[in-house]
């Protein structure tokens, strides 16, 4: 594999990213929350949190319909250049907006639907399970149009399907045999942070484990992606495959064999996210092809 060359800002990430998973993961210390701020990017938050604090007391009713764009930039706050009360102020802030916005959508979907809440508590039923990245910037349902109970949701680091975590696992089980969706879909994205820490060559701790199910693709595609010259298309062609072979991982399983042998579903698919214009890329996998080459080894329909 050809040496990859990281800026300061892309360790800065890094950094961020691995605090950042390990909280994801519930095992977050009081040493790494302390320790958050410093790994993450660093901006003018006093000024921002001292106009939310001017401009929001806490008796404030003003809160952004369900309609209205918000903003959904994370800050770390730079409590050196705060005072106690100010940063006091801003979480208050930050917290109580989710209520506020909560209410405001709630009676509003009351509003266009008399019926909503009564449909929505009689019970789901998904087309889709999504195995997705953590990313905060991937809401599946506002970029695929499914509505509350069209897609049952999963996600983790990297959007992998391992088959030693009991998560993932539990997860593919119940949507297939309860649930009985009809599509998995495995949704990585481009810049994915994941992606870029696996291929650090450095120990990131309690990441290492995670992370290895992406470099074990990269070793299994090193010849083509050796191939490539550019580093950010080097990146994003080992998104596609690890999404790929993440796909192969969900059709190994018992439940996904034997339902589709029995029903023809789910079929699954593979997607990556472009944040750069808001598409999704179908790579468009055989899954009866891959099905087939998979059974040869991992037939588990009997």
């Amino acid at each position: 594999m050809p040496p990859l060359s990281f800026s300061s800002s892309s360790a800065s990430i890094l950094r961020g990213f691995s605090l950042l998973t390990s909280a994801s993961r519930h095992t977050t210390s009081r040493s790494l929350a302390s320790a958050l701020p410093a790994a993450l990017p660093r901006f003018n938050t006093h000024t921002t949190a001292l106009r939310y604090c001017s401009s929001h007391s806490s008796s404030s009713s003003s809160a952004p319909t369900p309609s209205t764009p918000t903003n959904t930039r994370s800050y770390s706050l730079n409590a050196a250049n705060m005072s106690g009360e100010d940063i006091d102020k801003y979480l208050k802030h930050s917290h109580d907006k989710v209520f506020e916005y909560n209410q405001k959508w709630a009676e509003q979907k009351a509003k266009d639907d008399p019926e909503y809440f009564t449909k929505l508590s009689a019970g789901q039923t998904p087309e889709y399970l999504y195995i997705g990245c953590s990313d905060s910037r991937i809401p599946f349902e506002q970029i695929s149009g499914l509505q509350p109970g069209e897609a049952f949701i999963h996600r983790n680091i990297a959007n992998l399907v391992v088959n030693a975590d009991l998560n993932v696992m539990s997860v593919i089980n119940y949507a297939v045999r309860h649930l009985e969706v009809k599509h998995i879909v495995v949704c990585g994205h481009y810049g994915c942070g994941g992606v870029k820490a696996a291929m650090t060559p450095k120990d990131l701790g309690l990441l290492n484990p995670w992370l290895r199910n992406i470099r074990d693709v990269y070793r299994l595609h090193e010849k083509e992606l050796d191939d490539i010259t550019d580093e950010p298309q080097r990146y994003n062609r080992l998104v596609e495959l690890s999404v790929l072979e993440q796909c192969r991982n969900v059709i190994k399983t018992a439940a996904v064999q034997q339902s589709y042998a029995k029903k023809k579903f789910p079929v699954v698919h593979g997607w990556v996210f472009n944040f750069e214009n808001g598409l999704i890329k179908d790579l468009k996998i055989d899954f009866e092809g891959l099905l087939h080459d998979i059974q040869k080894i991992y037939n588990l329909t009997e």
